[in-house]
């Protein structure tokens, strides 16, 4: 289904100019130069999958093929999945560092993902009690939210909110039954609950603002808001050169938005890091691989939905970024030695099933080698939840470049 937007012919030229994959190269912090991203026309169902993608993976499943059918077969099995499971909606989620106090926290965010789930197994099965169940999730937090509090709201915000948004879009377009009144009790929830929340941004670690940015965009497509979409993507797109190093970069990494540009500065930001001599270090590599999966994937999803809306982001410095910071941490995820220089010599690893859609977009669709993070790839299949925003990749992205 096409959902127009007003243009102009401006409008049109900067769009067809950025389709074409022209990279940025701007100071991270001059925004002046971004030019609007949003689609004269969003493509729906547009949130990480898109219809050929989805009839690629049903046409997989029915076949028996894998890795697709034990991706599809472990995604049934997991709990988020059940058909006796029932939503836990809140009037007001509170959560606070570290999720505590965690009222209604975890209860959103696995939400979120059951009716994701159950979005997905509809449009593989066609069995409708799993288009009920998940629309059945969507009714229920859009007839009861009314906020996110504490200093966690921005970040549980965009775990749910990126969850939603991909749910959302496939009930809605493929005849799944979803009332009109409640599609629009759903997009009032995330209109005016979910998006004031996220799309101001954070100046907190970057897999914040990453997720942050991720639900917004999500939340634009499932609109039609294009003013938000540009707003969100422009966001995005000044923080991934924040988060990801490159040699070209400099001597140390570019800060993020707003911030000193002095190498003590970012290096106190970078966890400490002081010295950058490869390509793919992240900001949060440091901390530990698992808050840096969380930015790496982000910066998948956007990607992988821009793509859907008609913007290449893969062939140009974002992808440059995903696919060096995959393969950078995929290593030493795999057991390779870690060097003195990096974080002391010390690492904290779990960098979780992140890999697939960025793997599938810069290895199969592109040609690029990434043995590591191929390797990772493979044995991570198949890719389960990491119960806040990610979701069976290897179901949805594996080997997919339908």
């Amino acid at each position: 289904m096409i959902f127009k937007l007003a243009t102009s012919a401006l409008f049109a030229t900067q769009l067809s100019i950025f389709a074409l994959g022209t990279p940025i190269t701007s100071n991270v912090n001059d925004l002046s130069n971004l030019q609007p991203r949003a689609p004269s026309t969003f493509k729906h169902p547009g949130v990480l999958v898109d219809k050929a993608q989805l009839d690629f993976i049903k046409s997989k499943v029915a076949s028996n093929a894998e890795p697709w059918k034990s991706a599809y077969n472990a995604m049934l099995s997991d709990p988020l999945a059940s058909k006796t499971r029932t939503p836990s909606p809140r009037a007001t989620v509170e959560c606070g560092p570290t999720s505590t106090p965690n009222i209604g926290c975890s209860d959103e965010k696995q939400d979120a993902l059951a009716a994701y789930a159950n979005a997905l197994a509809w449009y593989i099965s066609g069995t409708t009690s799993y288009a009920q169940k998940a629309i059945s999730y969507m009714n229920a937090w859009a007839s009861k939210i009314k906020a996110h509090t504490n200093s966690n709201a921005p970040l549980q915000t965009g775990w749910a909110g990126s969850s939603w948004a991909r749910a959302a879009e496939i009930i809605r377009y493929s005849n799944a039954g979803w009332a009109a009144s409640d599609i629009t009790a759903f997009e009032n929830m995330l209109r005016n609950v979910y998006l004031p929340e996220i799309i101001g941004g954070s100046s907190s670690n970057g897999n914040w603002e990453l997720v942050m940015m991720e639900a917004a965009i999500g939340i634009s497509v499932f609109l039609n808001d294009g003013t938000s979409y540009d707003k969100a993507m422009s966001k995005f797109l000044a923080r991934v050169p924040a988060y990801v190093y490159l040699t070209s970069d400099g001597p140390c990494p570019r800060p993020q938005a707003g911030a000193s540009s002095s190498c003590s500065a970012v290096s106190s930001y970078w966890q400490g890091q002081s010295t950058f001599p490869e390509n793919g270090i992240a900001q949060e590599t440091c901390r530990d691989f698992v808050h840096t999966g969380y930015g790496l994937s982000s910066i998948s999803h956007v990607a992988e939905t821009a793509r859907i809306q008609g913007n290449d982001l893969y062939s140009g410095d974002v992808g440059t970024r995903l696919r060096y910071g995959l393969g950078f941490h995929s290593k030493y995820q795999l057991g390779a030695s870690v060097p003195s220089w990096l974080c002391d010599g010390d690492l904290n690893l779990g960098l979780g099933p992140i890999t697939e859609v960025g793997y599938n977009a810069l290895a199969n669709r592109l040609g690029n080698v990434m043995t590591n993070t191929g390797k990772l790839t493979d044995n991570n299949r198949p890719a389960g939840t990491n119960n806040l925003f990610v979701g069976w990749e290897t179901l949805t992205h594996g080997n997919n470049t339908a």
